[in-house]
């Protein structure tokens, strides 16, 4: 039994016996972050959602009664930390794999090793999967059937949405936990843990560490554990043993702040929402910053002026015709000038759209107008309005009893353009914003007309 163990305990990178944490945090030159991983759940800052006492996770992990799961959250919010607690705490084999430097091969070795193990020990073997994201959804389909047997516990972590870049038959098998974005006070006490802890952190060295660059890297982090850190070790070597840590040294050490945009990714889709919805609500302000979050972080400007035409059609309309006027002009500057100064034409746009009057009254119409097209695909054309380039066609009454708008006065002549059945609906009805104002007295002064002259011509 002692070397059915010691062939099941091998592991990857960082092997360790079966059942415990990767050691890597006491590795010769190991960074800060990594030194100062929590090795317990006691250690363990934020998430309170999920691990904090009487929450799901952590009853899960205390119990020892873990089930296929995916952890889902930004960058250094503690995925792969709550895996390594998991292996402290497991009595099962614990197998760390990573999706952006092995492959499918390596799966389906740790699957047989998995199945001898089971077949050998009656021990289970939990497979973390880090980056699980970076499998397409064909290699992915190489854990389901270990997944579905349970010859393996799959504990896969990803930054990316599962809904987009995971296997639905995947999912179904694995219970997805979030992980939100560590706030700054969660940030501000790891680092005081790291300057306190002489073991693993940097209480040895002796720092000064002012107020305001504690709060600096803990605000400038973008809720990431291990980028505060790593500020802070670097603003460290920078100083020195028994140096001063200021602001201004706290931000050398962080360095400038990139943009985490993926334009593949749920982050894509969320920014593009968040300028529609700034446009559609009014707000200039807020058009303009989503825009350059956007610019920022390397999305094509292009399909950004696409958005913008769509938003001038769908959100202006007619209360504003020139909107549409605006948006593909700023569209042909861009194309135009490119990066940098084509940005400013899409940032005109956008402010241009968001003080616009607004209304969907046209967006509503052409919904309305689809379903009747498609509920009534087979309606003739009225027999006045067809057109009547054959004699054959005059003697079937094509064309007969049709009257030339531009004969009659203010070029308007009761009659009705729309099918027997349609006759009397109303696809289209002006809002009371801009330019839709004008639009909806000439519509009623023109029904005014119909209805003297005693023709239905509601929607025509």
């Amino acid at each position: 039994m002692a070397d059915d163990l010691d062939l099941f305990g091998r592991e990857l990178s960082g092997r360790g016996a079966v059942g415990r944490a990767i050691p890597d945090a006491e590795t010769p030159g190991a960074p800060l972050a990594t030194r100062m991983r929590p090795r317990a759940l006691e250690e363990f800052v934020g998430q309170e959602h999920l691990v904090g006492p009487g929450r799901v996770l952590r009853d899960m992990i205390e119990r020892d009664d873990l089930q296929s799961m995916i952890l889902w959250g930004p960058p250094g919010s503690g995925k792969t930390t709550l895996a390594r607690i998991m292996a402290g705490r497991t009595r099962a084999a614990f197998v760390p794999f990573s999706a952006v430097t092995e492959g499918v091969p390596r799966v389906r070795e740790i699957l047989q090793e998995a199945e001898e193990r089971l077949r050998a020990t009656g021990r289970r073997t939990i497979l973390f999967c880090d980056e699980i994201h970076h499998f397409n959804r064909v290699q992915q389909d190489a854990f389901l059937p270990a997944a579905e047997a349970g010859t393996i516990v799959l504990i896969g972590s990803t930054t990316e949405n599962p809904s987009f870049e995971l296997r639905g038959a995947l999912l179904s098998r694995c219970r997805v936990f979030v992980l939100e974005q560590l706030k700054p006070e969660h940030l501000e006490a790891i680092l005081g843990r790291a300057l306190s802890d002489s073991e693993r952190g940097l209480g040895a060295v002796n720092l000064m560490v002012d107020d305001e660059a504690i709060r600096f890297l803990a605000e400038e982090a973008d809720g990431d554990a291990r980028r505060s850190l790593q500020g802070l070790e670097a603003a460290a070597s920078l100083v020195g043993a028994g140096g001063r840590i200021t602001r201004e040294i706290a931000a050398e050490g962080l360095q400038l702040r990139f943009a985490r945009y993926d334009k593949s990714g749920e982050e894509h889709y969320n920014l593009i929402s968040a300028l529609h919805k700034a446009v559609r609500g009014s707000d200039p302000d807020a058009a303009l910053y989503w825009l350059a979050r956007m610019i920022d972080g390397g999305e094509d400007p292009l399909y950004i002026a696409r958005r913008l035409i769509r938003i001038a059609a769908e959100d202006v309309g007619l209360a504003d015709p020139r909107a549409l006027d605006v948006a593909v002009a700023a569209k042909d500057a861009y194309h135009f000038l490119g990066s940098p100064e084509g940005e400013l034409a899409l940032a005109e746009a956008a402010v241009y759209l968001a003080t616009a009057p607004k209304s969907n009254k046209i967006d509503e119409a052409w919904g309305r107008a689809l379903a009747a097209a498609r509920e009534t695909p087979a309606e003739p054309v009225p027999l006045h309005i067809r057109n009547a380039p054959t004699p054959l066609m005059k003697d079937l009454g094509y064309g007969r009893g049709y009257r030339y708008a531009h004969d009659y006065p203010g070029g308007f002549v009761a009659q009705s353009y729309l099918p027997e059945r349609l006759r009397r609906v109303r696809f289209y009805e002006p809002g009371g914003a801009g330019y839709e104002a004008r639009v909806q007295e000439r519509l009623e002064l023109w029904r005014r007309l119909a209805q003297s002259a005693g023709t239905e011509t509601e929607g025509g």
